[in-house]
Parts: structure tokens; sequence; C-alpha cells
């Protein structure tokens, strides 16, 4: 190939380049103006988004209300359980005797006591031989209130384990390894899970009778969150009254479990959100008011000059006021 040739061919190439590099211009400047289109059609934030509320300018910030004197101290020390006196005769630099002596400050250490040691009870029961009847006889015994069945551990072992267990949500194993050091105690993994489950079975008997005072009350307030067990995704129920608490895991958030928790011939008033799965009890029932004034509320904002919506949220926020006039 001859140098003309070549220069051609370089001058062909460098042409095509030109045009694909005029190509992708193009193609950009029409994504960044489809860009510019869609930012302007950006969708509004669903309702349960807060909207940013802009600070108010330095001039207009209200002045901070002081709290009242009696709020105005430094944290209280606590009653000693032991106290320690540093006493000072004579001047550490000359070794002259010192006078008039008192108090001078008080240092505090707050500290716990070290974790005792586990408490093993041997109950020795003692049999002896009836010569007329002609059998043996064992001294009578009665350990109900000090363990839980036919088990060896006793009561309070047996809260603290379903306390770390259920409250403190700890796996059977860091149980296991925490009682053996505070405590001195070896239980193994398996007669934990036994204990939990002999404990559920032990207290069934008050739950369900919680469950029937709930039930027979006049009204009771449900509601239900979700909660993780085992690694699975369920829901932790309430049913509550002014006296009153139960609370019972599902894994479903169905209506079914309401209608489970209250019963069929529940009598009372149900309270609860909107929830949909409460649609199910067909009984008395008040919704929310927290909830309902603040759809309301979202409605005033959505329609601001609709005349009859905003009398007849008045009136609602008055039968409201009246009502909480009335508990008082």
């Amino acid at each position: 190939m001859t140098a003309d040739e070549r220069i051609a061919s370089l001058e062909e190439q460098l042409k095509q380049a030109l045009e694909q590099v005029h190509i992708l211009q193009e193609q950009l400047a029409a994504a960044q103006k489809r860009i510019e289109e869609l930012e302007k059609q950006k969708t509004p934030p669903p309702s349960f988004v807060k909207a940013n509320v802009k600070k108010a300018p330095e001039e207009e910030k209200k002045a901070r209300k002081k709290r009242d004197a009696r709020h105005n101290h430094g944290r209280p020390r606590a009653t000693p359980t032991h106290i320690v006196e540093h006493r000072i005769v004579s001047c550490p630099d000359c070794d002259l005797r010192l006078g008039g002596i008192s108090l001078a400050r008080v240092r505090e250490v707050i500290e716990v006591p070290l974790p005792p040691p586990v408490e093993v009870t041997h109950h020795r029961i003692f049999k002896g031989w009836c010569a007329h009847c002609q059998k043996w006889h064992e001294a009578p015994v009665d350990v109900q209130g000090e363990v839980l069945g036919q088990g060896r551990l006793g009561v309070r072992l047996v809260s603290l384990i379903a306390t770390l267990r259920t409250v403190m949500r700890l796996p059977v194993r860091q149980i296991r390894v925490l009682l053996a050091s505070l405590h001195g105690v070896q239980i193994s993994v398996g007669e934990i899970v036994e204990v939990l489950h002999r404990l559920v079975a032990d207290a069934q008997p008050l739950l369900d009778a919680l469950k029937t005072q709930i039930r027979a009350s006049p009204a009771v307030q449900a509601d239900e969150t979700g909660w993780r067990e085992d690694g699975l995704n369920g829901y932790i129920w309430s049913l509550s009254t002014p006296t009153l608490r139960y609370y019972e895991y599902h894994h479903s958030r169905g209506g079914e479990v309401v209608k489970h928790l209250v019963g069929d011939n529940f009598q009372g008033v149900l309270g609860s959100d909107f929830y949909a799965g409460y649609n199910i009890h067909q009984g008395l029932h008040q919704r929310c008011w927290v909830h309902f004034l603040r759809d309301v509320h979202e409605l005033k904002k959505q329609f601001p000059q609709d005349e009859m919506l905003w009398t007849w949220a008045r009136k609602v926020k008055a039968i409201y006021d009246e009502a909480v006039c009335w508990t008082m």
C-alpha cells in the first residue's frame, strides 16, 4: 500500500469516528432532555412520609423556656450500703498533727456484689417399716412451691431462665454459658429447652384465665406488631383492658387471629385501628380516634376549599372533645 493510499484510509477512519461521536452526542442530549422531563414529573412521596419542615429564621425563634427551679439540681447520691472512712491525722509534708478535722468530700462508688453461688438442697426423705401394716412408709414431703413440676430446678432459677429467654431474648446456649459463669450451675441445652416447655404447660391455665377475664370485659383494645421469632417473621397480638394486658404470638396477621383472641361470643366493644383484619369482628367496634382524626386532617389539607368537609370535620372533633371531657 502506497503512502497516499494509507493517508486516504486513515482519513476515512477519522471521518467514520467523527460521525460516531456526533451520533453519541445526539443520543446523550436526548437522554439528558428525557431525564429533565422525568424529574419534572416526579411523583409525590406517599402519605406516610412526613414532609421536610423549614427551620425558622434565627430572629423568629422563640426564647427557650427555662426549666422549673426544682429540676435544676445535680443527680442525688444513692443511699450507701457501706461506708469507708479515710481519715488523716498528721501533715504529710511536716508530720505535724492536724487540727479541725472535718468531712471534706464524698467519693461515691457503685458496684454490684459478687453473684451468689447456686444453692443445692438435698431433701433426704427417710422411710420406716411398719410391723402392723407390713409395709414401708416414707416421710411426707411437699416441694411444690420450690420446684417446677417433677424437675430439679427451683422456681427462682426457672424464672431467671424464662426472663433471659423471653424478655432478654437470649439464645439457649448463651443462657447456659451465663448461668455457668455467674452462678456456677451446669445445665444442659436440652434441660433448658425442656424447662421452658414445662413452664408453658404449667402457666397455660393462668393464661386461659386471663383471656377469659379479658373476654368478659366491657371494652377491649386490640393491636398487633411485627415480631421475629426463631428466624421467622410473625406478629405479637395484644389485648388490653384498664387492668389486664395479654400478649400472644402468631405467624399470621389475618382476621382469624382476631376471632381466636376475642372469641365468638364477645359482647363488649372492640377497639382497634383501621387494619382490615379487625373487620371480621361483627360486634360493637370502636376505631382508633388518633388514626381517624389524622385521616380527617389529611382530608382537610387535600381539600382546603371544601366548606362542607370542614364543617363535618369540626363536628367530628366536637364529638371527640365531648367524649374526652366525659371520661375525665
